[in-house]
């Protein structure tokens, strides 16, 4: 925040805002298209969160919207300049969404049709977030063929979006509500 306490500076009035770093660049640039769209993600986890009653999900998804928030600073630094110790995601964080992808589908029914989202709010919260993590990490993977950017923030994104899909089953399961299987013949 400013010194005057403050939330407005006015500086992105004309249309621009600085990264970490101190460029300023237009407000549709790559990496804010980039890091806004993670942004959006990381509040439909905290939407998922809010709603969700299950603690160690909730502990997830908390530590989810952390990393989510370390990947944004990380796509806002464009020199790597930041002097501060900050968290990255790291391979450890990949492998923390694929223990518990597989821990969530052990107890699911296997799957033999794609899921249309809905059947409960908490699904469609689910299906909505893992849309946005999609999109996120096209957004990032386009931005990576232009500026160096960690790869670590890909490959999350990448298993956040099947982490985001296996709980939305997880949700229908524990709440039984009964998924809503794709009849792809029915109206051909």
């Amino acid at each position: 925040m400013n010194q005057e306490g403050k939330i407005y500076t006015k500086t992105g009035d004309a249309g621009t805002t600085s990264l970490i770093g101190g460029s300023r660049v237009p407000k549709y640039h790559p990496r804010i298209e980039a890091y806004g769209t993670i942004d959006e993600l990381n509040a439909h986890i905290g939407l998922i969160r809010d709603y969700l009653t299950d603690e160690k999900t909730r502990s997830i998804l908390l530590h989810i919207e952390e990393l989510l928030f370390a990947a944004e600073a990380m796509l806002a630094d464009e020199n790597n300049s930041m002097t501060k110790p900050f968290s990255k995601i790291t391979e450890k964080d990949i492998l923390l969404l694929e223990q518990e992808i597989d821990e969530m589908d052990s107890n699911l029914p296997e799957l033999h049709s794609f899921i249309l989202p809905g059947g409960h709010a908490i699904v469609s919260f689910c299906h909505i977030a893992r849309c946005v993590c999609r999109r996120a990490e096209r957004i990032t993977l386009k931005l990576s063929t232009d500026f160096e950017i960690n790869k670590n923030i890909i490959k999350f994104l990448n298993r956040l979006s099947d982490y985001l899909f296996v709980l939305s089953r997880k949700v229908s399961h524990d709440l039984k509500v009964p998924e809503i299987y794709w009849k792809s013949t029915e109206y051909l």
